[in-house]
């Protein structure tokens, strides 16, 4: 039987090509198939500040936590998000927004400059200022009146719409502080305040975490109210829209409480 390779010697890498480009193929396949990433998930660069605002958002440690980060990173799961964190300072956050650099911040409309730049999510919780009193103040509150002759710890650069007139007008006295918890310990140690304004659940979680619970009494009558939200560019309405459908779920099914429970 004659030899076809040694007969036709040119014939030899002719029929082999293929054979190896075949292999060469297969091979790239198999090696990106390896390689590529085993999620399929899309990026949402979040922003949590450089300090955070706990317990919104808490940046203490190697991973952010805190009532936004939670609710953020558990929805994004399950719509198919990755969520990478970043530690925008507040004067650049808009900006950075708008030329994606990030994708999403917490923010309430009431607190943003021209917010028709923006689309914003529905409120995922609410952000409701309140008037804290120590336990063994006779004190009570329920309209602005109360609170006349009085001297309110207040945080140094927040506006209170509600109490604006009367601070102005000295019948009620405000004396600023630049930290939330200084606010309680001036309230708490000092001689001369009788109430305190602030967060409810800013104020709940710096309570718990200072042991100083017995200490305050809340008032059920809030001050203002804001929903806490995604504010998002414009071009995200399909992120706002599976973000929102699902923030309904998980405030309907209870995981939302189950969050919100941690951190009160």
């Amino acid at each position: 039987m004659p030899n076809r390779t040694s007969s036709h010697p040119a014939l030899f890498p002719v029929l082999l090509l293929p054979l190896l480009i075949s292999s060469f193929v297969l091979t790239g396949l198999a090696y990106a198939a390896n390689s590529a990433p085993t999620s399929n998930a899309k990026t949402l660069h979040f922003n949590v500040s450089p300090n955070g605002y706990p317990p919104y958002l808490i940046v203490e440690g190697q991973q952010p936590s805190g009532i936004m980060w939670d609710v953020v990173t558990l929805i994004a799961e399950r719509i198919g998000y990755e969520v990478v964190p970043e530690q925008i300072p507040r004067k650049r956050v808009d900006e950075m927004l708008l030329t994606g650099y990030i994708d999403a911040t917490s923010r309430a409309v009431e607190w943003t400059d021209n917010p028709e730049q923006f689309l914003f999510t529905d409120a995922i919780v609410e952000v409701e200022e309140v008037v804290f009193i120590p336990t063994d103040s006779d004190l009570t509150y329920q309209t602005p009146e109360d609170l006349f002759s009085q001297t309110v710890v207040t945080h140094l650069g927040y506006l209170y719409p509600l109490m604006e007139p009367h601070f102005q007008s000295g019948a009620i006295k405000r004396f600023d502080v630049s930290r939330d918890r200084d606010m309680f310990a001036f309230l708490l140690h000092g001689e001369h305040f009788d109430a305190a304004i602030a967060d409810r659940l800013v104020g709940q979680w710096i309570l718990r975490n200072e042991g100083w619970r017995k200490d305050f009494r809340i008032s059920k009558e809030s001050l203002s109210n804001y929903g806490f939200r995604l504010m998002l560019r414009k071009d995200q309405e399909n992120f706002a829209r599976r973000f929102n459908a699902e923030l309904a779920n998980i405030r309907e099914n209870g995981e939302l409480d189950a969050i919100l429970s941690q951190y009160r």
